[in-house]
């Protein structure tokens, strides 16, 4: 038992070292709970939480929640910018209207998200993903329409955070697409659409391997980039990616078809 009398009178000596020594002694036998209360999770971090879980009504329900006390609070419109694009993935691929729907609401969450602070990365760089989607589901002039004003929008999030994982993995994907276009379909392209996307495979490669250094959790650089690998005919290289994505969490929709693709894969090139 402290000697609570005692204690008290040691109180009085100002910067007493016998104080200091009693004290010390004191707190080395209390609970860290005791001392400070440990800090509760806010509404934001438990929608974060329930996001990575892929419970995406629960992180929708706070998000929203939260936006409607803040509603000038620029980072909740990007992470609705980011579920609306996973929601519009874990939709039934035959209901496109649908998926449509929630990636044409992602696209209007970052582009408030831009208006309201146009200095946050992640506001241009789900606006991107959001914009990739929707011309990936739209023929080639579509697509090539839309391919400069994604590039801005990598550009303008790499800009204000180079180590931004989630457009670096757009980058990756933008630079493998321009690398498949021939040249005779670029020259014609140039002459009646205008300019074409640049790129090639070393750029894409670059740039899913520094996503990858930064979050090696995410399924898709690894499939992608395998991709890459067996576009150059580096089987072994591709396979070595696919099987470590195999090991990876699935954290996104899109996970769970990307991993039956790369067991195809895995099993066409295996057998041969």
């Amino acid at each position: 038992m402290t000697n609570t009398p005692k204690l008290r009178r040691l109180c009085h000596r100002r910067n007493s070292p016998l104080l200091l020594l009693a004290l010390s002694a004191l707190f080395s036998f209390m609970p860290v709970s005791t001392i400070a209360a440990e800090r509760s999770e806010s509404p934001v971090e438990l929608a974060d939480k329930a996001f990575w879980n892929m419970n995406y009504p629960t992180a929708d329900s706070i998000y929203t929640a939260e936006l409607h006390r803040n509603p000038r609070n620029a980072d909740l419109y990007w992470k609705l910018a980011r579920l609306h694009v996973s929601l519009g993935e874990s939709v039934d691929r035959n209901k496109k209207d649908e998926r449509l729907r929630y990636y044409r609401k992602a696209l209007e969450y970052a582009k408030t998200c831009i208006a309201i602070d146009s200095t946050i990365a992640k506001g241009h760089s789900w606006y991107a993903a959001a914009l990739g989607i929707m011309a990936d589901k739209a023929g080639s002039n579509e697509k090539l329409n839309r391919a400069k004003e994604i590039k801005r929008a990598i550009d303008s999030a790499l800009r204000l955070n180079p180590n931004d994982e989630t457009a670096l993995s757009i980058l990756g994907s933008y630079y493998r697409e321009a690398a498949k276009i021939s040249w005779f379909k670029r020259m014609v392209g140039n002459a009646f659409i205008g300019e074409m996307p640049k790129g090639n495979y070393d750029l894409a490669e670059k740039a899913f391997r520094k996503a990858i250094s930064i979050d090696s959790r995410i399924i898709r650089n690894y499939h992608e980039l395998a991709l890459i690998e067996l576009d150059q005919n580096n089987r072994a290289e591709a396979l070595r990616l696919m099987k470590t994505a195999l090991n990876k969490p699935v954290i996104m929709p899109s996970d769970r078809r990307r991993i039956e693709e790369m067991r195809v894969l895995l099993k066409k090139y295996s057998e041969e």
